[in-house]
């Protein structure tokens, strides 16, 4: 087998129970649930009304405008 190196070189999380790592840890360890009724559109159509939602993210936090396009 070949083997190759790997750096990791940072850590991150955008979940349902943060949009940090430090956030997503104390939601696990806190044993939170990110399922709730779906906020992001109109879901009366659908036979589900609960999803795990990515919340209060602002992707300009994290990448420049001209990459989020």
């Amino acid at each position: 087998m070949n083997l190759k190196r790997v750096v990791v070189t940072g850590i991150g999380a955008l979940t349902p129970i943060g949009n940090t790592s430090e956030e997503f840890w104390k939601g696990l360890v806190a044993g939170v649930s990110g399922a709730a009724p779906i906020t992001k559109f109109d879901a009366s159509l659908f036979k589900t009304q609960f999803a795990c939602e990515v919340k209060n993210l602002n992707v300009e936090d994290f990448i420049d405008r001209k990459e989020a396009r």
